[in-house]
């Protein structure tokens, strides 16, 4: 059951840094983001939201060990420190902030807790 459930978390993971790589655009309005007169939001976008994201979640499944599978759990909870700081700290859109906020918080305690712990 748990490979099932870190393999259905890989895969959350693959789809959500696929929107950002190749619906940067789409990205960045769900994100309340603006692009300015340069191009580099986007690619931004494209590497930090997409790519990244898409080889976390590739390279869990390919490499199939736990220890994979708690990297991503770490780089989940990473985002949801800095997600938790935003919401306390900064004028974020609500219930929008806790809502990403709680997606990034479940992945990081599934995969730590049944991965590394």
């Amino acid at each position: 059951m748990i490979d099932l459930i870190n393999i259905a978390v890989a895969l959350a993971t693959i789809a959500f840094g696929a929107i950002g790589l190749f619906a940067p655009r789409y990205t960045a309005q769900v994100l309340d983001l603006e692009f300015g007169a340069s191009e580099m939001g986007k690619s931004e976008l494209r590497a930090s939201a997409g790519g990244l994201f898409v080889a976390l979640g590739a390279g869990a499944i390919v490499i199939g060990a736990p220890l994979a599978y708690g990297m991503i759990g770490l780089a989940y909870l990473g985002a949801g420190v800095g997600r938790l700081a935003a919401n306390l700290l900064d004028d974020l859109p609500q219930p929008k902030g806790w809502v990403f906020f709680a997606v990034e918080a479940v992945c990081a305690a599934w995969l730590i807790g049944a991965n590394l712990l």
